[in-house]
């Protein structure tokens, strides 16, 4: 399995009562929400641990403030830390309260995020 599909419930329900227009992309074996064409926050399935994690785009101003929470990682996809993304751990995610907390926090960072929509090349004939 590549993502928690109850985790993307949840998810998907907090969206749905905020009435916030979304997008789902599978990407890197998990689940992306995508706000207004950007990377919002995504899910995926820790392949050491076998754990889900949450992707969060909290952006610059609030990482440190975000890695000072329990459960509250940087986010590495290479060997360097991605300033501006972070990662939850399942625990850190039980709670319908914590979650909507992280939720948010990416939604307010959204507006300020740089579009993940790539623009396609100009062919001259």
């Amino acid at each position: 399995m590549a993502y928690d599909e109850f985790l993307a419930d949840r998810i998907r329900q907090n969206l749905r009562e905020r009435s916030i227009a979304y997008e789902e992309k599978k990407m890197m074996g998990g689940l992306c929400f995508m706000v207004d064409d950007k990377m919002c926050f995504g899910i995926h399935i820790n392949k050491n641990s076998n754990a889900s994690l949450m992707m969060a785009r909290v952006g610059p101003d609030q990482y440190e403030n975000a890695l000072a929470k329990t459960y509250c990682t940087e986010m590495k996809f290479t060997s360097r830390p991605m300033k501006g993304y972070v990662h939850i751990q399942e625990d850190g995610l039980d709670l319908d309260a914590d979650l909507d907390y992280w939720i948010q926090l990416c939604l307010a960072f959204n507006p300020f995020a740089k579009s993940s929509k790539k623009k396609t090349k100009k062919i001259k004939a």
